[in-house]
């Protein structure tokens, strides 16, 4: 999952909107992490549950956006977080939990499910596209 996010945010073309649904300790995080390091952000990027919103500049020119709607309470609690100044021409979008805002979110946009699968190592992924982004990459193993 790791290797995959990485290569997400090597090729990510702007303006992009991914949606990262599943349960709690699912990896939506560490898929996150990984896209964001792919994108070239370094160092530690931090799960942004209590902060809400983490941006950070890539060296690619690009402006990538962490959400995690977890502990909103109303989806129009968004708008506090700058949410229509978000999505423009350079910028990646990554909102975890985003069924807290479900009739806000953008199209296009990428749909990323993971599931547990029962083992720590292994997780079910399901992505698909909304609207017409471009078409994601493709896992290591080379399932869509």
């Amino acid at each position: 999952m790791v290797a995959w996010g990485e290569r997400i945010g090597r090729g990510a073309r702007t303006p992009l909107v991914i949606a990262l649904r599943g349960d709690l300790g699912a990896g939506k995080s560490t898929l996150a992490r990984a896209i964001a390091h792919g994108a070239g952000v370094a160092g530690d990027i931090p799960s942004p549950t209590f902060n809400l919103l983490f941006s950070y500049d890539a060296p690619r020119g690009i402006r990538l956006h962490h959400l995690d709607l977890y502990r909103l309470e109303d989806p129009g609690e968004v708008w506090e977080l700058g949410w229509s100044e978000l999505g423009a021409a350079n910028e990646l979008v990554m909102i975890e939990w985003p069924e807290r805002a479900e009739a806000l979110l953008p199209s296009p946009r990428w749909e990323i499910e993971i599931e547990d699968a029962g083992d720590p190592a292994v997780r079910t992924i399901v992505a698909r596209s909304v609207g017409d982004p471009l078409p994601l990459p493709e896992m290591p193993g080379g399932a869509p």
